[in-house]
């Protein structure tokens, strides 16, 4: 698989000048925020209260905005948006609500919107990295098969790709807190196994020639445009 920077795929991918667009799980922001800059008028949903002060307490780039929602119950009118994201986060929305997630992203959708839905594939050393605290092996499977399924909602796959996204981290303590970020709950477990983890990481993780520590994350774009 050629080795490709997340962001760059987005950016590369996707027509964003102009579009009305919602990042689904927008985490700190970032994305929001790199959208904007791409001239997208850009709306972060985030339902963690960590992420969402951290996202609130960065500096806007355009006229971005973080609201509080699910990718199950989209705070947005029917036929208001051009495009939807799901950027790693369709499979931490629960299993028996994925299939929900791409109805609604379907209603809030233009005639012609499109769903990009970018997925971490559940295998390669940063997913054995971080298995012991949270093996997604089988919701990563279910979020695939709601893509899959999604056209019952009116959406049409237009393409589906993988490439390798290179992953740079500082030290143990960066890739931690990226892993407790996602989900609270990781946090006690990353006590309880700290050893273990540690371990792992020097496993697994190999010297960045820049400074740090890399891994590679195998990656899958399902495209869907709405029919």
């Amino acid at each position: 698989m050629d080795k490709r920077r997340n962001t760059d795929v987005i950016v590369e991918t996707l027509k964003l000048e102009g579009k009305r667009v919602i990042d689904v799980g927008s985490g700190d922001g970032a994305l929001p925020r790199l959208l904007a800059r791409f001239g997208a008028h850009a709306t972060g949903i985030e339902c963690s209260p960590r992420q969402l002060a951290k996202a609130r307490a960065a500096a806007k780039v355009g006229d971005e905005e973080i609201v509080e929602g699910v990718g199950q119950n989209l705070p947005f009118d029917d036929e208001s948006v051009d495009l939807v994201i799901f950027f790693n986060s369709l499979h931490h929305i629960p299993i028996a609500h994925q299939a929900k997630a791409m109805a609604e992203a379907a209603r809030v959708l233009r005639p012609d919107g499109e769903v990009y839905v970018s997925e971490p594939l559940p295998f390669g050393p940063f997913f054995e990295a971080v298995r012991p605290i949270d093996d997604e092996t089988w919701v990563r499977g279910a979020a695939l098969a709601a893509v899959k399924g999604a056209w019952v909602h009116g959406l049409e796959e237009s393409a589906e790709f993988t490439y390798v996204h290179p992953m740079v981290m500082k030290d143990y303590e960066t890739f931690r807190d990226k892993i407790v970020s996602a989900n609270d709950e990781r946090e006690t477990k990353f006590a309880v196994l700290d050893a273990e983890m540690r371990e792992r990481f020097a496993k697994l993780a190999q010297p960045s020639p820049d400074g740090g520590f890399a891994f590679e994350q195998p990656m899958r774009v399902n495209l869907l445009r709405k029919v």
